[in-house]
């Protein structure tokens, strides 16, 4: 049984289909990014898996259930770009804020913050910090810790890192692959950046006009694209190399 099943869903909005009768399928530790254009449909379907957005047919499941409020606070984590933070409370409170709600001792919930931000690789100094005072890596490192305080099942992250600048970017990157092969949890990933997805995923799934086009690894959408659209993107990602030639 995948741990995430998307079954034939649909969605539209305002009358404008998003997404066309798809189906997906993720296992327990697999890593898979989302690629496509904006409009594509892959945020949507991020956002389906979390249970954000309701399919008009079809079914989201994760570990055999269907998604619910309960399911997705328990089982699935999600991190958005920026962080996602509640500037009203410190870092620390941010990252614990989901356990409080759940009944952990606090003695509980600073020993995860702690155990988290060694994973994440934040300095326990800006922890007492609030968002404002973080930087955008920072308060990514933030997000992604509170996204795992319970020990989800599932993890999801929704552009991430894309308002970062390069070298940090970089950074948080080498960060999050050494984090998820540490952790073994299933992953998705959306992305608009090719060499980001491959770096990050073992599986990518290419989506098209609210379809997915083609799912594979970096080589083999490269040496068999199954759809023009694949090869459009994968000759649209230009290397520092011939930008310099």
């Amino acid at each position: 049984m995948a741990r995430v099943a998307v079954e034939a869903v649909t969605k539209s909005f305002a009358g404008r289909a998003v997404i066309h009768r798809t189906s997906l399928a993720i296992e327990a530790s697999e890593r898979v990014a989302l690629i496509g254009p904006s409009g594509c449909g892959k945020s949507t379907l991020l956002r389906m898996i979390v249970g954000l957005v309701v399919p008009d047919s079809g079914t989201v499941n994760v570990d055999g259930a269907p998604v619910d409020e309960t399911t997705a606070r328990k089982k699935v984590g999600y991190v958005i770009q920026d962080g996602g933070l509640f500037p009203h409370l410190t870092a620390e409170e941010n990252v614990g804020l989901v356990a409080k709600l759940d009944g952990w001792s606090t003695e509980r919930r600073r020993s995860r913050v702690a155990e988290l931000a060694e994973l994440a690789r934040l300095s326990p100094g800006l922890l007492a910090r609030w968002p404002r005072e973080l930087s955008g890596g920072e308060r990514q490192r933030v997000g992604l810790m509170r996204a795992l305080m319970l020990d989800p099942d599932v993890l999801l992250l929704d552009e991430p890192l894309g308002a970062l600048d390069p070298v940090v970017r970089a950074r948080l990157q080498e960060d999050l692959r050494a984090a998820f092969e540490k952790l073994g949890k299933c992953v998705v990933l959306v992305t608009h950046d090719m060499a980001e997805a491959a770096y990050l995923a073992s599986s990518i799934v290419v989506l098209h006009e609210g379809t997915i086009v083609q799912r594979g690894s970096m080589k083999e959408l490269r040496d068999a694209p199954e759809h023009p659209f694949v090869g459009e993107l994968i000759g649209a990602q230009r290397t520092l190399a011939e930008s310099i030639a």
